[in-house]
């Protein structure tokens, strides 16, 4: 496999498993690790950017629902959301929980600005922990 595709297969993922489609990005950047397909840094980068950009496209669908109130669950969840505000982002790397909440920080017009940087920092953190444990693991087994 080339670098290239390498690359390209590894967004490809990380920006689908950011979206409500199921998606395995974690597996194939631990796939491509193991492989040295390429650098950890390009590897790490590109599933980032992928799914930051799928999380960015569930806080877009979220701008274009219409503002209006739903169930008490959704009450609660809104609270939680405003009161924590774009920093709730951090968790957008949770399965499930976090493609909910990049919709709601759409639904609710949360500034694009602290919403794309608290995005991006809890989707890069979780394959930065994800390289290093593997790459540890890799350094222990041999």
């Amino acid at each position: 496999m080339t670098v290239f595709l390498a690359n390209a297969s590894l967004f490809s993922s990380s920006f689908l498993s950011a979206t409500l489609l199921p998606g395995s990005s974690e597996a194939l950047l631990v796939t491509l690790l193991i492989a040295k397909q390429a650098s950890v840094f390009a590897l790490v980068t590109m599933a980032s950017l992928g799914n930051t950009l799928g999380g960015l496209t569930n806080i877009i669908i979220g701008r274009l629902l219409p503002l209006k109130q739903q169930g008490r669950w959704h009450q609660k969840a809104i609270t939680w959301l405003n009161r924590l505000g774009p920093a709730a982002l951090l968790f957008s790397w949770l399965p499930l929980i976090g493609d909910v909440l990049c919709v709601l920080a759409g639904w609710l017009r949360l500034a694009w600005g602290p919403v794309v940087l608290y995005l991006a920092i809890g989707k890069t953190l979780r394959y930065v922990v994800i390289a290093m444990v593997t790459l540890q693991g890799m350094q222990w087994w041999h």
